[in-house]
């Protein structure tokens, strides 16, 4: 089979929110395919918000290392083959179909036994399997939806990340954030350890609660290690982070915002209780390793004259971080939106924070079949930002010449800037219509 249908065979399964609270399937699969997912060590990371780049993070520093790393993230944000990676690369379309055909016949016999395998239950399949095979010296693994019954949950990560917890998806996590900690508090296994990045009380209760459960060493962002300092710098910003064993000064992060400032410490001490042992990281190592990081579709820069910022924010919490990223970062005098969002996300809650730093918004539709109407999506902006401030454009290429049109009427050298966000399908559609590089 040629990539397009493996790809079309995939996507066949259902579809990736289809939520559901087993492992019995995928636990089947991997059972016949031999357990492929215990033959490296892995470091799990679930979460709400910043857990795609997290694992980059991470996996830029064990590469850093002269590791061979596997790193498995969703979703995608142009092509299925980037959630797969071999030591930082997707796998090739001929190797992404090579995997698929050796597994398929044992998900066939799995299907035989029950409900089919799902989507995301034969993506995670395939992520270790291919590890297994290549073979890699550690795996990244970034959870889909949730923790306890995500499949992903079917590796025993020796080291487990919780990013900040916020409200999403509650309609299958839970209606609170407590709820949606002890789904996603369910990664944690025992004798491991757990590094949780700074929390709301009500979800680092649950999950030092969990993790006392379970007897696991608990690492807390603030507390066992941190950021020390933090300076804009051109590009990024400039750090001195203070890991489990070491401070590491000068740290330059291409990344913009303090909340990937954070993900950078949390990856870093993820690292430091992997490799065991009191010696903390080469200084060098890290710097070399966070100078090259990247993560597509996050506060990324890929147009100037005008700046046009593409991010995936599509809850309030991703969405809060964004603006004060993008406040500290840009000098922008006007900021226009081009926004596109999920009908089953918190919209009124997205628009409210974005009221205040928008100064027109061209409101429009991503590719998704969850995506809102632009119609609906102006039927909820305009009581905020009122009509004259509202524009509905129907596609996501019009609405992004729209909303580039908009701040070229300003001038050149207006500080006019323009943020297109809303959705992961969002920005992953934003980057391929504007061509942006990388994956």
């Amino acid at each position: 089979m040629d990539y397009r249908a493996v790809e079309r065979a995939i996507m066949e399964r259902g579809v990736e929110w289809d939520f559901e609270p087993t492992l019995d399937r995928i636990a089947a699969l991997l059972d016949v395919l031999g357990s492929p997912q215990r033959a490296y060590p892995v470091i799990h990371i679930a979460g709400t918000n910043g857990k795609t780049s997290t694992a980059r993070l991470t996996e830029a520093l064990l590469k850093e290392r002269n590791l061979r790393v596997g790193r498995f993230t969703s979703p995608h944000l142009v092509s299925m083959r980037e959630r797969i990676t071999v030591d930082g690369e997707p796998l090739s379309e001929e190797r992404f179909a090579q995997v698929y055909e050796e597994i398929i016949p044992y998900v066939e016999l799995t299907d035989t036994q029950g409900r089919r395998i799902q989507f995301f239950e034969l993506l995670t399949a395939m992520a270790f399997a291919a590890f297994a095979d290549t073979p890699v010296d550690v795996a990244v693994v970034e959870a889909g939806m949730g923790g306890s019954w995500d499949a992903t949950n079917v590796a025993d990560g020796l080291v487990s990340v919780i990013t900040p917890i916020s409200l999403d998806h509650t309609d299958r996590l839970g209606p609170d954030i407590p709820s949606i900690a002890a789904e996603k508090a369910g990664i944690i296994k025992a004798g491991t350890t757990a590094v949780l990045a700074q929390q709301e009380l009500a979800a680092a209760e649950v999950l030092m609660r969990r993790a006392a459960d379970v007897g696991a060493v608990v690492a807390r962002e603030g507390l066992e290690f941190g950021v020390m300092s933090r300076e804009v710098a051109i590009g990024g910003q400039l750090l001195t982070l203070r890991g489990l064993k070491g401070v590491y000064d000068e740290v330059y992060l291409p990344l913009y915002g303090a909340h990937q400032a954070s993900n950078a410490v949390c990856a870093l001490a993820a690292v430091e209780a992997l490799t065991g042992g009191d010696d903390p990281l080469d200084a060098d190592l890290v710097r070399q390793a966070f100078a090259q990081a990247s993560s597509p579709g996050r506060m990324e820069v890929v147009r100037r004259t005008p700046t046009v910022v593409v991010d995936a924010a599509h809850n309030p919490g991703g969405m809060q971080a964004t603006l004060e990223g993008l406040h500290e970062a840009f000098d922008f005098a006007k900021v226009i939106g081009v926004v596109a969002v999920m009908r089953d996300k918190d919209v009124e809650a997205l628009l409210e924070l974005l009221e205040p730093i928008l100064d027109e918004i061209v409101v429009t539709r991503n590719s998704s079949p969850r995506a809102m109407s632009p119609e609906e999506l102006a039927s909820l902006a305009e009581p905020l930002f009122g009509e004259d401030r509202v524009h509905v454009v129907d596609r996501l290429d019009d609405a992004i010449d729209k909303g580039i049109a908009i701040a070229d009427a300003e001038g050149e050298f207006s500080g006019t800037g323009v943020l297109i966000t809303g959705s992961v399908v969002t920005a992953g559609d934003a980057r391929r219509l504007l061509r942006a590089e990388g994956s």
